[in-house]
């Protein structure tokens, strides 16, 4: 639930982000936008074969990643060239994260797949509304850098918790 509630609380706010914070014109937002698709498109297909072998690695990498974008993104957001490069690297690694989750539901509740889809949907609907809303909550009231913040914790924590997560499923205790 963490990876999407940040996810969404910075992904949700980008455009008035790009507008503002950053002075795109529109023509340069769509392009942004356009290579960021490219990007997803690009990291659903590098994670799909990594995560044969490297699933929690995958699962504790990407959420911190994605902080360090978004509190790259607040530090440099009136340098259009490192905001085009890191929303691509954001792109890449924001749509390969869902895979990741959804591979480890398959893989850690097989006996029950039905029920751990049904679970997972319910969780990831949640994280993006509650994202979305706190994101937006903090864009109306302390500016555009604070759902850059908190997606930056949020997915901080989502990386703490896959590393205890594999852990766990290692059998190691804290």
């Amino acid at each position: 639930m963490l990876l999407f509630m940040g996810q969404f609380a910075l992904f949700t706010y980008l455009r008035p982000y790009l507008e503002t914070a950053s002075e795109f014109p529109i023509e340069t937002l769509s392009l942004t936008l356009l290579l960021m698709g490219l990007a997803g498109v690009a990291g659903t297909v590098a994670i799909s074969k990594l995560l044969q072998t490297r699933l929690f690695s995958l699962l504790i990498i990407i959420p911190a990643v994605m902080a360090t974008l978004a509190v790259g993104m607040i530090l440099t957001n009136t340098l259009p060239i490192l905001v085009v490069g890191m929303l691509i690297a954001w792109g890449f690694f924001g749509t390969a994260a869902p895979v990741g989750w959804g591979t480890w539901v398959s893989r850690y509740i097989a006996d029950d797949a039905e029920a751990g889809g049904g679970l997972s949907v319910a969780v990831i609907q949640l994280g993006i509304t509650a994202g979305a809303a706190i994101g937006g909550y903090l864009f109306d009231t302390v500016g555009w850098w604070g759902p850059f913040m908190l997606a930056a914790a949020i997915l901080a924590l989502s990386s703490v918790l896959a590393a205890a997560a594999w852990r766990n499923s290692r059998g190691v205790t804290a």
